[in-house]
């Protein structure tokens, strides 16, 4: 069976069209299927149409969660409940296109592959957000060594040894297709170009784009601490330059009174201890959400 797991926010304007073609391209596989559409605290009329869909259509599984807990907790939610042999995840909001479900069945099948991922050749999109993804992609690339797939985002298709590791992680902060990398296995890819949005409005705000973007960086690398380290080093190279220049003032008649002191302090311990306290802040406060352990979501209701 094919499971497919589909987080929605807010997405009444599209979400009865992209189940009916959804559901046209899961029946070309010839497979048994469902659909798992999880309910991210929807304000609209989402799940009402969900739960209409449903009624003629009862292999689609409706997760409704307590309220928004964010696109990766929903998205973790429906891997959870995913019961097939193969689980496809994508984006609800038609970005993903459907009919590339059986491309993506068929590629992991003919392949052997463990998981196979939809890399977005191109992008349709606003100029701003392809230029924010496009440098976080360059810069993610470097700073894991490499071991990211660049342009890759949620839609892929994973048998069940790859479900089954995708479930043992518990961390708070996720980047899902960071994860998926982890996890190493056999993977392959496909390639296809990424439609702009073309009803409802973008649940990811560039607030949430560039929170996303560092969870991906947190997890994953130590370039935040190795940074923060060059960072260092250039502020005491700055601080020795600094005296050099402080004595030749003082000799030449060129400093004010009081100068001399109020300059050093504020170049040494302003530009460097300030951003270490920023840095640590911000791993301190990731370490208090993972120790609190908190779940990632409430199931409010399941329809099955």
């Amino acid at each position: 069976m094919i499971s497919v797991v589909i987080p929605l926010f807010n997405e009444e304007l599209l979400v009865k069209r992209l189940l009916s073609e959804l559901w046209e391209a899961l029946e070309k596989t010839g497979e048994e299927f469902e659909v798992v559409c999880v309910d991210d605290g929807s304000t609209d009329n989402t799940l009402k149409k969900l739960m209409k869909f449903r009624e003629k259509n009862h292999q689609l599984k409706i997760v409704s969660l307590s309220r928004n807990y964010g696109l990766q907790p929903a998205m973790t939610a429906g891997i959870d409940y995913a019961k097939g042999e193969y689980v496809v995840i994508m984006d609800g909001d038609f970005q993903d296109p459907p009919d590339l479900v059986p491309v993506l069945y068929e590629k992991i099948k003919a392949s052997g592959a463990d998981i196979v991922s939809a890399v977005r050749e191109a992008r349709n999109e606003k100029f701003a957000k392809r230029l924010y993804i496009n440098i976080f992609h360059r810069i993610f690339d470097r700073l894991t060594g490499g071991q990211q797939v660049a342009q890759t985002g949620n839609f892929c298709i994973m048998n069940k040894k790859a479900h089954q590791a995708m479930l043992r992680f518990s961390e708070r902060n996720r980047y899902l297709p960071g994860i998926r990398n982890f996890i190493g296995f056999k993977h392959e890819f496909i390639l296809y170009d990424r439609p702009n949005r073309t009803e409802g409005e973008a649940k990811m705000s560039r607030r949430k784009l560039f929170s996303l973007a560092a969870d991906a960086i947190y997890s994953f690398s130590k370039w935040p601490i190795i940074f923060c380290l060059y960072l260092g080093l250039l502020g005491v190279f700055i601080f020795l330059g600094a005296i050099v220049y402080t004595f030749a003032s003082k000799v030449l008649g060129l400093a004010p009174i009081g100068w001399s002191s109020m300059f050093l302090a504020i170049s040494f311990f302003g530009s460097v201890q300030l951003t270490f306290l920023g840095l640590i802040g911000e791993y301190v406060y990731r370490i208090f959400k993972e120790v609190q352990n908190r779940p990632l979501y409430f199931v409010q209701q399941i329809y099955e």
